[in-house]
Parts: structure tokens; C-alpha cells; sequence
């Protein structure tokens, strides 16, 4: 434990100095979450405080990477993550910017489809620098796999957003109003022929009452429909930032601001620890 420790370790002082920006936007990121966790427990507000809670979680991952997996995460990309943590979980859902702020929910997922297709990317491109894989892949075929691996991503995210809110009576697919349907359900001939419904001011109960929107509701077709095509654009961007990254064979400096890579020392003398532990125990 104690050659494990001092492998990764290195004095805060020296943390602090090398990562400057970093551990600034950590600390006041999560001093900000604590501080609203405290005051949602004060006010017995159990699902907000589960949602600080999980920020806090989500906000360890990166460091927590970092030190167990060996991998080097850019300081740039881990701002972005950190960032991206407190919009969706704090100024997303506690202060319902997902509601009150226009393009709100697209630009967090943009910004998925940007960093998933980073992901994808790195853990491929790690594989094709290994020595000891044999696994190679073109320029090209590397960004389409970073691609792909983001747009899965985007598509099960919206999965367990269609699960949650059919299971859980949740709206995480937020609903649209729209004022114009094309329907083979009113086609009196059920001969497929489109009917169209222009025009929609107003919806009403059934005892008369106005639903109050202006329009139809939709439930949250549209919103998946838009969050898939700007995970889309997201993942086009990384994908072709990455690809000209590794045609330079890892030159772009400014790919390098988004793409982890293997601590390979770490890696080695980690190796080397595990198989002195492992002899050890069969002494």
C-alpha cells in the first residue's frame, strides 16, 4: 500500500502549483455544492440534497481516474467536466435553468456528444499506442469509432431518460408546443393519407377548460429528436479534430486539450509493484 502511495503521490503544494486553474474551479465548484447541500438538508429537501450529493460524486471521477487507472486527463478537459457537472446537476435541476434558460438542455448535450466522442477516441487511441496490443486503426477509422462510441452514448442517455419517465412519472424528456400535426390517425379512408392540423392556439379538457399553452404538447419526441442531433454535431466536431490529430501522429495542441493519455512511468512502476507483491505472497 505504502509503494502504491508513493507512486501517485505528490505533495499539494506541488498539485496546486502545477494545476493552477484547475484546482481554483474545483474548489469553488464544490464548495459552491456544499454549501446548497446544506442548505437543502436544513430545509428537508431530500431530492435536491441527492442531487448535490451526486455532484459531488460525479465531480470525484476524473481525479479518481487520475490516481487508480494511471491516465493523464487534461486540465482543459477536466474544467470542462467540472463544469459541466455543476450545469446539469446544480443550475439544471435545482435552479431549473433546463426550463428557464432558452438552448439550455442543447448545449449540455452538445457538449456530451463533444466529450463522449473524446472519450471514445482517447480509450482507442490508447489501444493503438500500446506496444503490447496489436491493434492498429487508420486516422479515419479511429475518429468514425470515437463517433460512434458518442452517438451510442447519446442514444442510451436518451433511453434511460424514456425509462425514467415512463417507470418513475419523471420529465426529463421535457415536452414542446407545437402548433401543426401530420397524422395517419385522422385519415377517415385508412388508406395512410396524411392529414394535417394546422394552426393550434389552444388545447381544452374535457370540461371545457383551456390547457393554457398556446399550442399542442408534445411529449418529448421532439426533445429527443434534438438532443440526438446536436449529440450528432458534438461528436462530428471531436471526430474531425481527432482525426487530423492523429493523422499529425499527435501534434495538434489543441486536440491534446481534450485528449487524456496513458501516465506510462506510473503505469511501469505500478506493473513492477503489482509482480513484487505477487511474489512476495508466493514466498
Amino acid at each position: 500500500m505504502g509503494e502504491r502511495k508513493r507512486i501517485h503521490s505528490k505533495s499539494l503544494r506541488e498539485n496546486i502549483r502545477e494545476h493552477k486553474a484547475l484546482f481554483a474551479v474545483y474548489v469553488l465548484l464544490r464548495a459552491s455544492v456544499i454549501l446548497i447541500l446544506i442548505a437543502q438538508i436544513m430545509n428537508n429537501d431530500w431530492e435536491r440534497a441527492f442531487y448535490c450529493i451526486l455532484a459531488l460524486v460525479l465531480m470525484f471521477i476524473p481525479s479518481f481516474i487520475e490516481n487508480n487507472w494511471h491516465i493523464d486527463i487534461p486540465d482543459t478537459l477536466e474544467i470542462i467536466v467540472l463544469f459541466f457537472i455543476y450545469a446539469a446537476e446544480i443550475l439544471g435541476e435545482l435552479r431549473a435553468y433546463y426550463i428557464n434558460v432558452p438552448f439550455w438542455d442543447t448545449m449540455l448535450h452538445t457538449i456530451t456528444g463533444f466529450l463522449a466522442a473524446a472519450v471514445g477516441f482517447s480509450l482507442c487511441d490508447i489501444f493503438n499506442r500500446n506496444e503490447n496490443i496489436k491493434f492498429s486503426l487508420s486516422p479515419f477509422f479511429l475518429a468514425f469509432v470515437a463517433f460512434c462510441f458518442s452517438m451510442t452514448v447519446g442514444v442510451c442517455w436518451e433511453f434511460l431518460e424514456f425509462s425514467m419517465d415512463s417507470l418513475l412519472g419523471t420529465d426529463t424528456q421535457k415536452d414542446t408546443i407545437i402548433h401543426v400535426i401530420n397524422t395517419v390517425e385522422l385519415d377517415a379512408t385508412r388508406t395512410n393519407q396524411v392529414v394535417t392540423i394546422d394552426d393550434i392556439t389552444e388545447v381544452y379538457f374535457q370540461d371545457g377548460t383551456p390547457l393554457g399553452l398556446g399550442g399542442y404538447l408534445d411529449i418529448g419526441l421532439i426533445d429527443t429528436m434534438k438532443d440526438l442531433f446536436v449529440n450528432f454535431i458534438g461528436a462530428v466536431v471531436f471526430s474531425i479534430i481527432g482525426f487530423f490529430y492523429t493523422k499529425s501522429r499527435g501534434e495538434g495542441r489543441f486536440a491534446r486539450l481534450f485528449i487524456p493519455t496513458v501516465k506510462y512511468k506510473e503505469a511501469y512502476e505500478a506493473r513492477l509493484a503489482r509482480q513484487r507483491r505477487k511474489k512476495e505472497k508466493e514466498k
